[in-house]
Parts: C-alpha cells; sequence; structure tokens
C-alpha cells in the first residue's frame, strides 16, 4: 500500500512538473521559474534573478530566440527632466496662468492649472 502512495506521488510530481514546462515562461510564476531555472547549467546565482532575468536565461538555455519587441511599444523612452527644471516649468506656466486669468480666458487658466498639478507631482516623485 505505501509504495501504492508512493508511485502515485511520484507520478503526480511528474505531471506538475510537464504541466509547467508546457506554460510559457511569461506565464509562469518566480517560484515556477527559479524550480526550472535549477534544473539547467548554471553559473550565476538563480536565486538572486528576477523574472525577467529568469526569462532570459531560461529561454537562451533552451534554445528559444527571444521574442521582437512589439510594435506599439514605444522604441525610446522620453529621458525624465530632474527636479531643477520642472520646478523652472513650473514658474514659466504660473506666469502663463496669471497672464491667461488678466486675460479672462478660463480654458487656458484649466489647462495651465492641470498642467501645473501634474509637473508638481513628477517633482514628488522626482525628489524621492
Amino acid at each position: 500500500m505505501e509504495e501504492e502512495k508512493k508511485g502515485q506521488e511520484e507520478r503526480k510530481e511528474v505531471e506538475k512538473k510537464t504541466r509547467k514546462e508546457e506554460k510559457p515562461p511569461e506565464k509562469m510564476t518566480v517560484k515556477e521559474l527559479r524550480e526550472i531555472a535549477l534544473t539547467l547549467p548554471h553559473s550565476g546565482a538563480v536565486h538572486d534573478m528576477k523574472k525577467e532575468e529568469l526569462i532570459a536565461f531560461i529561454k537562451e538555455a533552451k534554445g528559444i530566440p527571444a521574442e521582437k519587441p512589439r510594435s506599439h511599444e514605444p522604441k525610446a523612452k522620453k529621458v525624465p527632466l530632474n527636479k531643477a527644471e520642472l520646478k523652472a516649468r513650473i514658474v514659466e506656466l504660473r506666469k502663463e496662468k496669471t497672464e491667461a486669468l488678466d486675460g479672462k480666458d478660463r480654458k487656458r487658466v484649466g489647462r495651465l492649472r492641470r498642467t501645473i498639478s501634474r509637473l508638481k507631482k513628477k517633482t514628488r516623485r522626482a525628489a524621492a
């Protein structure tokens, strides 16, 4: 009886492993990816890798070609402004806002107010 239980447990483990390997690496959890990466020959510390690094390592070890970047993703990221540049831009916009208030241009005032608010949030993030 005990042998039957052991046999069943072994079969369940084998089924789990095959199911994990059937899923694409992008859909797997980090824990599953680490288990697979530990079975592959490696030179670095697998436990220190992040999910993207694990996926790249597994694909490279199995000979799966890397995916091409999707066309809808931006190719070059915008360079974020530093805190001083953001503050300078806010000062400029506040001057424009006072001019718009004097000219009673309510639409422009609202637009400038929202832009200033967004820039202030960015300065808080840049300071952190």
